[in-house]
């Protein structure tokens, strides 16, 4: 029996996690106390309601059977999402034609690669990102070049220095704002411009959009949908998991372009029976959540945001306080390695943290620490991370707090 891996899964770059997750099981196998801090999945229980929603529609046996209308989702979800986007962002989208749900945004991602591009078609991936964006596109057979995410840009993509001869070959381009991993916020006017590009060069705009309600300070995140004409050219892929600490409920959308939803829901058509009535069902209450319950977990996470840039200030890393996500995206001192730091991190503290190069090229010289663990460990990550002194960044001195 040949057993040898297919030609899509050999296509797969090397995966970073692989050997961060073999490090971290070694040192809980010597009996360490390990502190992970590089996963982005919130600690924060869902909110009561939406679970005492699921209990209650989990009993109804009209959800124990294939969910009403498949792939298409319950109507009433689909008019909830739209309800919610024209709440959120003051954008109308029409619930027939322009809303999908999803089991999570990570499968609308690899249902559009799988049902827009053609093998040989040209993806446009930002570096750094979410790895899942370049691995659908390859699965899909896509070529992939990378958009670099720079500093001095504040990881906004800058669509001017995409060379000519590859944004008239793109048959796609990724955008996601607030930002995984560099917690970057897009103001409505990178949008226009996002949109501009893709109306220029015939591309198709895909905007992940997860993060949109945790953002600090007033800042607020808005949606590629909101600028005119975007529905000509994009589609926004959204999520429940973060907002609503719902990561395993795997309840999302996708939202836009009526073609490219169409050919999403073909896909799903073809691959699963839809998502979970239960599930749809809650996520319904879930979208109605008051401002007040959302806005005392951005303060969780504001206070938890400063506790950790104040501490990593104090070692001698150069901070800023993200203006979105639940995470810190820390850059390292020049000549200090991302792969370097996490595992003297993880051998001198026993605290995890994401290196920037398991996101892309340009995501070297950065680590990610998520803010997603309860206080009183975040607060004996910072201990131990102040305790370790310099033992973290040998030559290169402690800043004053």
């Amino acid at each position: 029996m040949d057993l040898a891996r297919s030609q899509r899964l050999e296509a797969l770059p090397p995966y970073v996690y692989v050997e961060i997750h073999r490090r971290v099981a070694e040192a809980r196998q010597a009996g360490r106390d390990v502190i992970d801090m590089g996963k982005g999945d919130p600690d924060l229980p869902t909110p009561p309601h939406v679970v005492e929603a699921l209990l209650e529609a989990a009993q109804d046996p009209v959800n124990h059977r294939y969910p009403h209308g498949l792939a298409r989702g319950l109507p009433e979800f689909r008019s909830a999402i739209s309800a919610w986007y024209r709440r959120r962002f003051e954008t109308s989208v029409d619930p027939e034609t322009e809303v999908l749900p999803l089991m999570g945004s990570k499968e609308g991602n690899l249902h559009f690669c799988m049902g827009v591009l053609n093998p040989g078609d040209l993806a446009l991936i930002p570096d750094p990102a979410f790895p899942a964006y370049e691995a659908a596109a390859i699965l899909s057979g896509a070529e992939v070049r990378k958009v670099p995410l720079l500093a001095e840009n504040g990881f906004l993509i800058d669509f001017d220095s995409i060379p000519r001869s590859l944004a008239v070959r793109a048959r796609a381009i990724w955008i996601s704002y607030p930002n995984n991993p560099t917690a970057a916020v897009a103001s409505l006017e990178f949008y226009a411009q996002a949109v501009e590009f893709a109306h220029r060069t015939g591309t198709i705009l895909v905007s992940d959009n997860p993060y949109a309600d945790i953002t600090f300070g007033g800042v607020a995140a808005p949606s590629v949908l909101s600028v005119e004409g975007a529905k000509d050219v994009a589609v926004e892929l959204n999520s429940l998991s973060k907002s609503y600490n719902m990561t395993g409920w795997r309840s999302g959308m996708a939202v836009g372009n009526p073609e490219v939803v169409g050919m999403i829901r073909s896909m799903k058509l073809n691959t699963d029976a839809g998502l979970f009535g239960a599930v749809q069902r809650a996520s319904i209450v879930a979208l109605e959540t008051p401002e007040h319950v959302l806005r005392a977990k951005m303060e969780v996470y504001r206070r938890r945001r400063d506790r950790v840039v104040a501490a990593l200030r104090r070692t001698g890393l150069a901070v800023t306080p993200p203006p979105g996500t639940f995470y810190v995206w820390a850059p390292l001192p020049s000549g200090v390695s991302s792969m370097d730091f996490f595992t003297r991190l993880l051998d001198e503290t026993a605290v995890v943290a994401i290196p920037g190069i398991g996101y892309g090229r340009y995501g070297e010289g950065f680590v990610r620490f998520s803010l997603t663990i309860p206080d009183a460990r975040l607060d004996e990550a910072m201990q131990r991370i102040e305790s370790a002194g310099d033992s973290l960044l040998p030559g290169h001195p402690p800043r004053d707090g």
